[in-house]
């Protein structure tokens, strides 16, 4: 609760910093609105059948990519931790891949899959892959020795070994990852529907406001839209992995 309070009072602090300030001409209003604006703004689109089904399509695609991601990403992270000769065998492609922006491959993915939805998922998928696979690796990486020893002293096979000592120490790791994956294909999803011109979504509609009709309020409305789904996102699974592993410490470690 108290963090919650500090997170609300900060945010209260910075609305009413970014009014003053525009308000005393230190910033053009025509360039950013008043806070009190865009407030309104966003008050009035989510009366609006057009812009909740642009949030609904954002959300939807978001939530598609994230699952998959997660289905490809853990297993792929048991694999490569648990196998140190596939891991080297496939390292180069790993290490080749994993740097490439998502962006960047936008004109690809139009080109092979077309300009629907499945392109914002398939590069929302690609870009959040990697934190989930990377931590569920790291994971493996930082058992401890004497765990696995004292398992095996004590009769227990290698199935049981990572279902009864590796998963549970994973678990903490794996779902940092997840939590920075979620924020990583946001910012994805919302980035490719405003550079590939999506139909629907936020993107879309950030697009629209500003070459259209060249609405700063709306612009900024739709952008803080996307980031207060961003936070609520981050925050729902940050208190869900404090409840869930609150004897790990690895909870509150974000482990790129």
């Amino acid at each position: 609760m108290r963090s919650l309070v500090r997170n609300f009072a900060g945010l209260i602090a910075f609305l009413l910093l970014w009014e003053l300030v525009v308000r005393l001409g230190v910033i053009a209003e025509e360039d950013v609105p008043p806070a009190s604006v865009v407030l309104t703004r966003i008050a009035e689109l989510f009366g609006q059948e057009a812009f909740l089904r642009d949030v609904i399509a954002s959300v939807l695609a978001w939530l598609i990519a994230l699952g998959i991601a997660i289905v490809i990403a853990i297993p792929l992270g048991l694999v490569l931790g648990n196998f140190p000769l596939v891991r080297m065998a496939t390292r180069s492609i790993v290490e080749f891949l994993r740097p490439i922006p998502s962006v960047a491959l936008i004109p690809l993915v139009l080109v092979v899959i077309g300009g629907g939805p499945e392109a914002k998922i398939t590069l929302a998928v690609y870009a959040a892959v990697w934190p989930i696979l990377y931590n569920t690796i790291y994971a493996f990486d930082e058992i401890d020795p004497l765990l696995i020893d004292t398992a095996r002293s004590c009769g227990v096979h290698k199935s049981g070994i990572l279902t009864t000592v590796a998963l549970p120490h994973a678990a903490p790791f794996v779902f940092t990852g997840i939590r920075i994956s979620a924020s990583v294909g946001l910012i994805v999803i919302v980035s490719t529907e405003f550079i590939a011109g999506a139909n629907v979504g936020l993107g879309s509609f950030i697009l629209k406001a500003a070459h259209g009709a060249g609405r700063t309020d709306l612009v900024l409305a739709g952008t803080v839209v996307a980031g207060v789904i961003g936070y609520l996102a981050n925050e729902g699974l940050e208190r869900l992995g404090g409840k869930l592993f609150k004897w790990h410490k690895a909870t509150t470690a974000e482990v790129a």
